[in-house]
């Protein structure tokens, strides 16, 4: 016969769990809490005779998807590479394409120059490549040359006598016309007299001008005379001095004449040279006819600023800061990098919109913003035409503008510089035109996963235009043949950053912190990053030892620091449960009460925390209450957790009863959030040593979530979780009783802490997986759980029995209860 209820509960509060059996039947062993690495396995004594690895290890999806986007030349068939930080996606792509691109075709020069007929809109022309510097850097000593011989050939003796004889003949047939009328006037005792103001007429008398007061008194007739002479001279004056202004217009028309002569052949030489050398160029042709015209018609920016340009200009000044002579330059905006074989592979940093598609500059001039074709900068689409550009797509998403300026780009196929508030309507300014460039890129995104499946699920356009996904895996299996390949990553990145050797058992050792980095026994972590920056901090560890080989010891110094340097937080919470601040016990039993473990993640780095999570149950509607949720600490997936119980509940003990339940569970002293349902098990076991009125050990931890079927089922950061109780039961002495229950389903990913594997080696400490609620609770209580028999009865003194009976209690004092109250008779 089982014992009864009362006598099974008094003995295990009075023996406090003595005898464990079932307990014991479960731990696993320590072999199963690590898998650790023979160093004799690896087959050498350091990385200095391992081939380093040449590339990625366990990509194989990613590299295929890599080499079939860079090999299409579809327009639309842009890459985004997905994956977590440190898996060497960046240098992946870098390396294959870097190959490829070596064996691809240059890419075309592209300068801006002048447009001459509308210089708000700068004309955008290809050139073969490596030829854009020498044409920029032909027109620069054409200038200088022109610079020199130009004054030169205006201050030479032919221009100047040629020059002195147009003036000498305008001048000599105006001063014959004067001459003329001043004759005619002395033929008529009229005086032609030139005055600071112009020309003056006065009455002679034996060849001296009359004076005024003698001119008055002459005879009226004589008067009248002179003044009527004097009249008719002064109209052939004016008529003659408004022929003069027409004069000196032939005469500039002369003059430039011969200034165009002049200059034609100095400038016709000097940029024969350039036509000559781009003559195979029908646009640069095309332009340099149009830059020969110019120069040709404006000589005298050659010259002092004087009216016809006489003198030479006495102050040097840098040609490509002149503004009298920038018209004539060229902007080269895409080149082929100094000789740079194959096509280009650009990684834009900073995408904003200027860094991204190019900018028109300005410059502040007598307070006013001036702007040429020669500030035309070429962005990241210019530098990467012809081959490709690498982005991170979080960076170039948070740039205002940039990403929608991108998508027009590689959908037009062309690079069209143009201010960033034009291309929203909200500001309309006079500023330059260029001419757009086509584009022909390969754009390579990098990006997280869930920043890839945003994109895709809200633009339209980014499915259209990013059609290859290249996914990077997080881990690779751990097997023999793996372990070597991983030997060979870590020999490449000692010879990458120039460390010292890494001996076999040291290799070991980070073979098995990679396990610890996938938070696997079964994989291997892929993320280089990490595991590089952890073999450069054992370099410094092993050099401040004055060892020449890094070794196990270092490795494990190197974890063991970079854990220190940010466990505060870790510390501060066990710091409160050993005083008592946060209340949690490790010993004893009791009704309704068990312990929790959650993982708290503070940037890189993550731990365990044990909360106390408590149970009361009394007659009631059928309703489990969760007081996270009910007060808005407690996330989704907790809240769902805690509906499967009331699932479970139904299902297994009220199937032909009411399930009149009143339930509450809580984390005590949690005061923030609580997600996740990787307590959905210990929430339930409590439930049931509620329901059961069987006290659990306080000398355990448990994780798991649980199905409506009462499985257990697998959760994250079992290894956290086992350690931050360890380390609380460690503080208060470990007694041999304590443990943890994990999921059966996650021994395949311990990676425990060596002092966690030698505690349970010892005996010190234990951890029990199982695979249902029931295998937990008995190991819990100590009590058989109980199953069914052919009569559909669990036997008695079970906690299944226990459960139900009290469950069933509740349904008939609930009915009793209703009934009373519809009678109008007391209840009691």
């Amino acid at each position: 016969m089982p014992p009864s209820t009362g006598l099974s509960k008094l003995v295990m509060a009075l023996t406090g769990r003595k005898g464990q059996g079932p307990q014991k039947s479960t731990a696993l062993p320590p072999e199963t809490l690590r898998r650790t690495v023979d160093p004799a396995s690896l087959g050498f004594d350091t990385t200095r005779s391992v081939t380093p690895a040449s590339g990625l290890i366990g990509q194989d999806r990613a590299l295929r998807a890599i080499q079939f986007g860079a090999n299409i030349r579809q327009s639309d068939f842009n890459l985004f590479v997905l994956g977590p930080t440190g898996t060497g996606k960046t240098t992946a792509v870098k390396s294959h394409l870097s190959e490829k691109a070596r064996r691809e075709p240059g890419r075309s020069d592209w300068v801006y120059v002048n447009n001459f007929e509308d210089p708000d809109k700068p004309k955008a022309i290809a050139l073969p490549r490596g030829r854009a510097e020498r044409l920029a850097r032909a027109m620069i000593e054409t200038i200088e040359e022109l610079k020199t011989a130009l004054p030169a050939i205006f201050e030479g003796d032919d221009y100047q006598t040629r020059r002195r004889a147009i003036d000498e003949e305008f001048r000599s047939v105006q001063e014959s016309q004067l001459d003329h009328i001043a004759q005619k006037a002395r033929g008529q005792s009229i005086a032609l007299m030139r005055t600071p103001t112009g020309f003056a007429m006065a009455p002679m008398h034996e060849g001296k001008v009359i004076e005024r007061p003698v001119f008055e008194a002459l005879p009226k007739e004589t008067q009248e005379d002179f003044e009527s002479k004097i009249e008719a001279l002064q109209k052939e004056l004016q008529d003659a001095l408004e022929q003069m202004p027409r004069g000196q217009k032939e005469r500039r028309r002369r003059l430039m004449e011969l200034n165009e002569e002049v200059a034609g052949h100095a400038v016709r030489q000097a940029i024969g040279d350039v036509e000559a050398e781009f003559a195979d160029l029908p646009d640069i042709t095309a332009h340099l006819e149009e830059a020969r015209s110019d120069l040709i018609r404006n000589v005298g920016v050659f010259l002092s600023s004087g009216e016809d340009g006489e003198g030479m200009v006495s102050q040097p000044v840098d040609t490509v800061r002149d503004a009298r002579f920038r018209r004539y330059l060229v902007n080269v905006v895409i080149a082929d990098g100094h000789g740079a074989d194959g096509a280009p592979i650009v990684e834009e940093l900073n995408p904003t919109y200027g860094n991204l598609m190019g900018r028109v500059e300005h410059i502040a001039r007598m307070g006013a913003l001036l702007t040429d074709f020669l500030l035309i900068k070429p962005g990241a689409l210019h530098k990467a035409n012809g081959g490709y550009l690498l982005i991170d797509a979080r960076k170039l998403l948070l740039s205002p503008f940039a990403w929608e300026a991108l998508k027009r780009a590689l959908k037009s196929r062309e690079i069209k510089i143009e201010p960033p508030a034009e291309t929203m309507g909200l500001v309309s300014t006079q500023t330059l035109e260029p001419d757009p460039i086509p584009l022909d890129v390969k754009v390579v995104l990098f990006g997280d996963r869930q920043l890839y499946y945003l994109l895709a699920a809200h633009d339209p356009d980014f499915d259209r235009l990013f059609k290859v996904q290249a996914d990077f895996d997080e881990t690779i299996e751990r097997n023999g043949d793996n372990d070597r390949a991983y030997a060979a990553v870590i020999a490449s990145i000692v010879r990458t950053h120039e460390l010292k050797p890494i001996d076999a058992s040291g290799v070991a050792r980070l073979i098995e912190q990679g396990s610890r980095y996938a938070d696997d026994s079964e994989r291997l972590s892929l993320e280089i990053g990490k595991l590089g920056d952890l073999i450069r901090e054992a370099d410094y560890w092993a050099g401040t030892a004055g060892r020449e080989t890094i070794g196990r010891a270092d490795i494990q110094k190197a974890v063991d620091e970079a854990t220190h340097r940010a466990d505060r937080a870790r510390d501060k919470t066990q710091e409160t449960i050993a005083r008592e601040i946060v209340i949690l016990d490790v010993a004893g039993a009791k009704v309704g009460q068990i312990n929790g473990l959650s993982v708290l993640s503070l940037g890189n780095f993550a731990f365990g925390r044990p909360s106390r999570i408590t149970a009361r149950v009394r007659m009631g509607s059928g309703r489990v209450t969760d007081i996270e949720r009910e007060v808005k600490l407690g996330g989704p997936l907790h809240s769902k957790g805690v509906m499967i119980l009331w699932g479970f509940l139904a299902g297994r003990y009220a199937q032909d009863v009411p399930l009149a339940l009143a339930a509450s569970l809580v984390f005590e002293q949690s005061y923030g959030g609580v997600d996740g349902d990787s307590a959905s098990s210990a929430e339930l076991y409590c439930l049931l040593s509620a329901l059961a009125e069987v006290p659990i050990s306080q000398s355990f931890a448990v994780t798991g979530s649980v199905n409506q079927h009462g499985e257990v089922q697998a959760i994250g950061g079992v290894n956290e979780k086992i350690e931050g109780f360890f380390d609380v039961c460690a503080r208060r002495g470990l007694t041999g009783e304590q443990g943890v229950l994990i999921p059966k389903s996650n021994i395949q990913h311990l990676m425990l802490r060596e002092d966690v594997v030698e505690a349970v080696r010892a005996g010190r400490f234990a951890v029990h997986a199982v695979s249902s609620i029931d295998e937990g609770i008995e190991i819990l209580t100590g009590v058989a759980s109980g199953e069914r028999d052919k009569s559909g009865q669990y036997p008695e003194g079970t906690v299944n029995r226990l459960v139900e009976d009290r469950l069933r209690a509740f349904a008939r004092a609930s009915k009793a209860f209703h009934a009373g109250a519809a009678d109008g008779k007391p209840t009691s």
